[in-house]
């Protein structure tokens, strides 16, 4: 499936698909908007639209520290500030009379995370914080929460479930199970309904302009060293896997973010704080990816083999389950369509600075 027949909408301000997202704002302009933390980023542009598609008012909150303008579509307010600025957001809350929160402004790379950790505290868990004094002083009672299969750590079973055992082995896994937390604590102190979602492998992408551009999985970093003419090192020959390497769990930014969408409306229906894994259910090798890439450019991708890294899962995959089934979710896009999107995204070469959607 190509991008081009995709339900999202573009974000350029002169393409009909935008204007078909306005003037679905327009039509739903009585109902109460979604605040979207986060939302200039490479998976918070994604949510945006999924949103639009779905018929939802949408408004953005951030800082533009790492995200960009110009994804968020045109006719969507954009409020420039810190999440971790309690005041700011109280009154971005009040200004809009926003229904609720999908809260995705946060810090992600886990090798970062080891060398900074005090900044990971302080920018996922301060800011989970003031948001929720936030939501509590406008009285604003429903929440999605962005959260990370990282909270697994190194599980002792291919594939995990919401019920298996959190062992985070990075601060970021740390400050996400933390934000878990203390989401439930204040859903069992207040009324508050939320969802956290535990994504797996985020990649693809909609159209070219929201390409992940700082993103530290196997996807960017294969494109990085192809780019550079340089092999992909390959961590790990000797993995109890049918090739020997490493069984990723990979999910469509598309798909994920309709499982927001999903996640929003559970919301509406549930009390309390609900988690569901989000994944495709299917793992998949670095050699089956690398394949993967090495069709869409024509020829194979250089690789060289390397020992494992200590604390690296030979496989793990999630169990999806929990999300199919209370949540009416299912992904629709397998391992070709997730390369094939990432390969034409860098082949058109287009930066999300340089296209006009505001």
């Amino acid at each position: 499936m190509t991008t081009s027949n995709r339900p999202f909408i573009a974000g350029q301000a002169s393409s009909p698909e935008s204007r078909a997202a306005l003037g679905q704002q327009r039509d739903t302009r009585r109902q109460r908007p979604w605040l979207l933390t986060g939302g200039a980023g490479y998976i918070g542009s994604h949510v945006v639209r999924a949103l639009l598609d779905a018929g939802e008012r949408v408004v953005v909150l951030d800082d533009l520290s790492t995200g960009n303008s110009a994804r968020v579509p045109w006719g969507v307010p954009l409020v420039v500030a810190d999440v971790a600025d309690r005041d700011a957001v109280q009154r971005a809350l009040r200004a809009h009379d926003v229904i609720g929160v999908i809260h995705l402004a946060a810090k992600k790379s886990v090798p970062d995370s080891v060398a900074e950790p005090l900044g990971y505290y302080r920018e996922n868990l301060v800011g989970l914080l003031s948001l929720l004094e936030a939501m509590r002083a406008e009285e604003v009672d429903r929440l999605v929460f962005s959260s990370s299969a990282a909270v697994y750590g190194t599980p002792s079973t291919d594939t995990v479930d919401e019920s298996s055992p959190t062992v985070p082995q990075s601060p970021y896994g740390r400050t996400k199970l933390a934000g878990e937390w203390m989401v439930a604590d204040a859903c069992a102190a207040v009324d508050l309904a939320a969802v956290s979602l535990r994504y797996f492998n985020v990649v693809g992408c909609a159209e070219p302009a929201l390409a992940d551009n700082g993103g530290t999985n196997l996807f960017p970093l294969v494109l990085a060293r192809m780019a550079a003419a340089e092999p992909v090192t390959v961590f790990g020959g000797d993995c109890p896997t049918p090739d020997g390497t490493c069984v990723r769990d990979y999910i469509h930014v598309a798909d994920l973010a309709r499982a927001h969408v999903a996640a929003a409306r559970r919301t509406a229906r549930n009390s309390g704080h609900e988690v569901f894994n989000v994944g495709c259910g299917q793992g998949h090798s670095v050699l089956e990816v690398l394949a993967e890439f090495g069709r869409n450019a024509g020829h194979e991708v250089a690789h060289v083999v390397a020992g494992r890294r200590a604390g690296d899962p030979a496989s793990m995959v999630a169990d999806a389950g929990k999300a199919r089934t209370l949540l009416g979710w299912e992904p629709r896009f397998g391992l070709a369509e997730m390369v094939a999107d990432t390969w034409a995204a860098a082949s058109v070469g287009v930066s999300a600075g340089a296209v006009q959607s505001r």
